[in-house]
């Protein structure tokens, strides 16, 4: 007969890879969501002792404080060339940025598109907000049309200031890159859709085969002026119609992996 037991069953616990600080992001922001993913992927693989990340400039700029590997800060938008140098230098070392919509699409599109071009052997996150988080909720480079901002408030106008620029797309024409995705972090089932194309991601650079990327559609309460859950729901109304999930170039190596 089975004997009936009260001990209890742990769940889940905090990854290693992620520190024990408070954060510093609003509620409902699914920054936090990414940084747990991160920290469990490189646990999970093994390369949490061996990673760098590149901190970027914008509401993750402190990165380097909740994940718990070396880091260092790259100046607004030139991460992708920090981490360029960082992988020459030291090829042993696992090599990722960490960078927003404003960050990467912005001020650093030249670096992104460049090093996608030259198929640097590194991993990008790349958080897509659809607005600038930082400095004040202004119009960004992804910012939908219609959408307002406090530098667009009676909403984005495509025809002044053109349509959302949609970088996986871009990227994934690059030459040089061989693993280019987008998804979700707004449920969980999109949220286990990403942590399995972050772990392909860093799989990516493990096996030496060139630029890695993977775009997470992520949520700013705070600038969109609504609630949290207000929050998850524009993703799924408004952002994935304009931003819609999928894979954008897969190394065929790579999209056979079960993860």
């Amino acid at each position: 007969m089975a004997t009936l037991t009260t001990d209890p069953i742990q769940v889940y616990k905090r990854p290693v890879g992620l520190t024990e600080v408070h954060s510093h992001y609003c509620p409902g922001c699914t920054h936090g969501i990414s940084h747990r993913l991160i920290a469990e992927v490189l646990d999970e693989m093994g390369l949490r002792e061996k990673t760098i990340g590149v901190a970027p400039v914008g509401c993750s700029v402190f990165a380097y404080k909740y994940l718990n590997t070396d880091y260092v800060e790259a100046a607004h938008g030139r991460a992708p060339a920090m981490a360029t140098g960082i992988k020459r230098v030291r090829p042993e070392n696992i090599v990722y940025t960490y960078q927003g919509d404003g960050d990467l699409a912005s001020i650093g599109m030249a670096e992104i598109m460049h090093a996608a071009g030259r198929g640097e052997n590194i991993t990008v996150i790349f958080i897509n907000n659809a607005i600038y988080g930082m400095t004040g909720g202004q119009m960004a480079p992804t910012t939908l049309p219609g959408m307002k901002t406090t530098s667009s408030p009676k909403g984005r106008d495509v025809e002044m200031a053109g349509f959302p620029i949609k970088m996986s797309e871009i990227l994934a024409t690059m030459q040089g890159s061989s693993y280019i995705v987008r998804r979700s972090l707004h449920d969980p089932a999109y949220i286990r859709k990403s942590k399995k194309a972050i772990r392909k991601a860093f799989e990516t650079q493990v096996r030496g085969m060139g630029f890695s990327l993977v775009e997470l559609l992520s949520t700013c309460p705070t600038n969109w002026k609504v609630t949290p859950y207000e929050a998850l729901q524009f993703v799924e109304d408004s952002m994935i119609p304009v931003f819609p999930l999928g894979d954008f170039k897969v190394h065929p190596e790579i999209a056979k992996l079960k993860v």
